[in-house]
């Protein structure tokens, strides 16, 4: 059951971003998202075998169900809202590279850079995973997995290096794959994580013993030196 998490983890994500891309440009002739399809599965193969190999108990979390015993009505909410606009997000992109051409996509330059950050999203998505065996799918408090406070790593400079990560991501893939429009799709989803953000600390800090010191410790929520 182990190896066959691991195997679907690649092949899930590699296929979900075919098909999201491929499906709704109408065509497979699209030389930048076959690029970044390669970039998913390299990025991906990263994570499975830099973060979960060695915590098949993380891996278990992240495949439970995105509505839990446990986790905040707000939350539930939340991710109703969020899932739909990160999939809008994504879908969005072919939409206007190759139909709605609504205002047109950045340069070369500027493109290359998107790749770069997309990278770095999920490079930052691999170093939470590998300090934090409790970052599971849903704001809850793991208390039969005796959760505790994660403070090193990416969690020493923010609170929430997934979110962050997951903003990079989803400024990324539209730089990349040539749509400014896409893009601005892309901050209702970033904004979701932030209002995210909230309904988490407060449930945590009701919850899990020592996140008010490391609140503390760690000033920012999202991005070091602005919030």
């Amino acid at each position: 059951m182990f190896i066959f998490k691991i195997i679907s983890s690649i092949v899930f994500n590699v296929v979900f971003f075919a098909l999201m891309l491929f499906v709704p440009a109408g065509t497979i002739g699209w030389p930048r998202a076959w690029i970044f399809l390669g970039v998913v599965f390299v990025a991906t193969c990263a994570t499975v075998f830099g973060a979960f190999w060695n915590s098949p108990a993380l891996l278990d979390e992240r495949y439970k169900s995105p509505m839990q015993n446990g986790q905040p009505l707000a939350d539930k909410i939340l991710l109703i809202l969020f899932l739909p606009s990160f999939i809008t997000a994504v879908i969005f992109i072919p939409l206007d590279v190759f139909h709605l051409r609504l205002m047109g996509g950045p340069g070369m330059l500027l493109s290359i850079f998107g790749l770069v950050v997309f990278a770095a999203g999920w490079t930052l998505i691999t170093l939470a995973f590998r300090e934090n065996a409790f970052a599971a799918p849903v704001v809850k408090h793991q208390e039969e997995r005796h959760q505790t406070v994660i403070d090193s790593g990416p969690y020493s400079l923010v609170r929430h290096p997934m979110y962050s990560a997951g903003a990079l991501l989803l400024i990324g893939m539209p730089l990349w794959l040539g749509s400014y429009a896409a893009l601005l799709v892309a901050l209702v989803p970033i904004g979701l994580l932030a209002i995210r953000i909230l309904i988490e600390e407060r449930f945590l800090r009701g919850e899990l013993q020592g996140y008010d010191d490391y609140s503390a410790r760690v000033r920012y929520r999202l991005i070091p030196m602005v919030w």
